[in-house]
């Protein structure tokens, strides 16, 4: 829960026993913790300056090279124009790896890139679809996207793994998925998690596209109100977005057999099911998938993930594209959430993007090379 104001004369409920992010202005700071020590709450002060850390990240800072290509650092985040750019010059550069496509557009009119990765060597291979940045702020997302590909092209001809990987499967990786959202988050308000669609009977804009897909839609843990941060939508696809990545996945469900989407915070690895508790047909080959991958990417930092069915993991919800694509016929559907637990949460710092991405690297290729393995 993230209250955005703090008016001393206001009233909001919180569940006792519950931990509560509180975002507050500048000039009202001093009244709220007052307010929390006559009251004997405790707190902790997790970032003093928020708007100082929000502007470090968004901040244009040539020194950093950021729009030079040949140079690209990965170890910081990049704006939506950065990204295309970077992907349009992938596809020029490594054409015999790398294939960029669009799936659709978005509400706001912006293409939906898609980058295909993996070696042409037969016309039928078994797929892999990664997706990042359903929601907006979670930057960390479209950063390990960016990480994942890098990596496969710097390391194809030297790591026996990773040609494995790219010989036997084809890669569908998708850097930002909610592209409008995404850039809203740079350009207006770094904490935005949906979609930019405009709805005529409230004021409110978006939907959540993690609450959007046919799968037990608008059901526990989504809401009917527009205003709310895990709106809905009106109807099950209704954002473009959500309707052109289920027709894409639709269209190639025969071929994909595993859903990676990577969203942030919580350090967990999750699969089906969000939306109720019960125990999927194939656990025991979905579950050691998970086993091994978090056990590989504790191995790099000792940061050790929690795992398991994501409505007992972390909470209920319905209407969610991991639920989606396992109902849809992909045997291994996984949702990652990245670091971390809470200190710097959406607003991680890019000097963890790369501990993040090489640790969260060793799970992805895990899960991969699972895939390759049968699995009774």
């Amino acid at each position: 829960l993230q209250v955005d104001m703090w008016q001393p004369s206001s009233t909001f409920h919180i569940i006792e026993g519950t931990v509560t992010d509180v975002r507050v202005p500048q000039n009202t700071s001093r009244s709220l913790l007052s307010y929390l020590q006559q009251a004997n709450i405790q707190y902790t002060i997790l970032i003093s300056d928020l708007q100082k850390a929000i502007e470090n990240q968004t901040g244009l800072r040539s020194h950093r090279n950021r729009r030079s290509l040949s140079e690209y650092n990965y170890e910081v985040y990049h704006s939506l124009d950065e990204i295309q750019s970077w992907m349009y010059h992938l596809n020029k550069t490594h054409s015999d790896l790398v294939h960029m496509f669009s799936v659709g557009r978005s509400y706001e009119g912006r293409q939906l890139f898609v980058l295909k990765l993996g070696k042409g060597s037969r016309p039928y291979k078994k797929a892999v679809w990664i997706d990042c940045g359903i929601h907006a702020r979670e930057w960390i997302g479209p950063a390990f996207c960016q990480w994942f590909v890098k990596e496969a092209l710097q390391t194809y001809q030297t790591d026996p793994a990773m040609r494995k990987m790219l010989t036997q499967l084809y890669f569908y990786i998708m850097p930002v998925f909610n592209v409008d959202g995404y850039h809203f988050s740079w350009t207006n308000d770094r904490f935005w998690r949906k979609t930019r669609s405009k709805n005529t009977r409230f004021r409110c804009h978006g939907v959540d596209a993690n609450r959007n897909w046919k799968v037990k839609w608008c059901d526990e843990g989504a809401s009917f109100h527009p205003c709310d941060d895990t709106y809905c939508g009106p109807f099950p696809e209704s954002e473009p977005e959500v309707k052109a990545v289920a027709h894409f996945l639709r269209k190639h469900r025969k071929q994909i057999k595993a859903y990676l989407s990577f969203h942030a915070y919580a350090q967990m690895l999750l699969y089906p099911y969000s939306y109720k508790y019960a125990t999927i047909p194939n656990f025991s080959c979905v579950e050691s998938a998970a086993y091994n991958a978090v056990n590989a990417l504790q191995s790099a930092y000792g940061i050790r993930y929690r795992y398991g069915p994501a409505s007992s993991t972390l909470y209920v919800s319905s209407g969610s594209s991991m639920d989606w694509a396992y109902k849809n016929g992909i045997p291994y559907a996984f949702a990652f959430e990245l670091r971390d637990t809470g200190h710097f949460g959406f607003l991680l710092p890019e000097m963890l993007i790369k501990p993040t991405c090489t640790e969260t690297m060793l799970a992805v290729k895990n899960i991969t090379l699972h895939l390759l393995k049968k699995c009774h």
